[in-house]
């Protein structure tokens, strides 16, 4: 079963592809904006999260730097934009960001 991440982030993720991801944002994120992330990338989530929209903002600012790092596969920018996409909608709308 995957993990639903509200706010149009395309289709369910495996917590494995979620805990790659994180593996490719810790390489090219600082480690104190690492830790900021870890929560959800970290392979560690297993839960309902409800990011508040400020907080669901910060994370989508770091997918989207982690997205433009020359480090970063094609793949993985890739879905850290579209997760980070999902992050922006939620705070622009002033809503909570859902992972289920």
């Amino acid at each position: 079963m995957g993990i639903s991440i509200s706010h149009g982030a395309k289709g369910p993720k495996s917590a494995l592809t979620i805990s790659n991801l994180g593996q490719q944002l810790a390489h090219v994120l600082t480690a104190s904006e690492w830790r900021e992330i870890n929560d959800l990338f970290g392979g560690g989530f297993a839960d309902i999260a409800r990011i508040p929209p400020t907080e669901a903002e910060r994370i989508g600012d770091l997918l989207h730097k982690a997205a433009r790092h020359r480090l970063m596969p094609t793949n993985w920018a890739d879905l850290a934009t579209d997760i980070g996409d999902a992050a922006h909608r939620a705070a622009t709308a002033r809503q909570n960001w859902k992972w289920t």
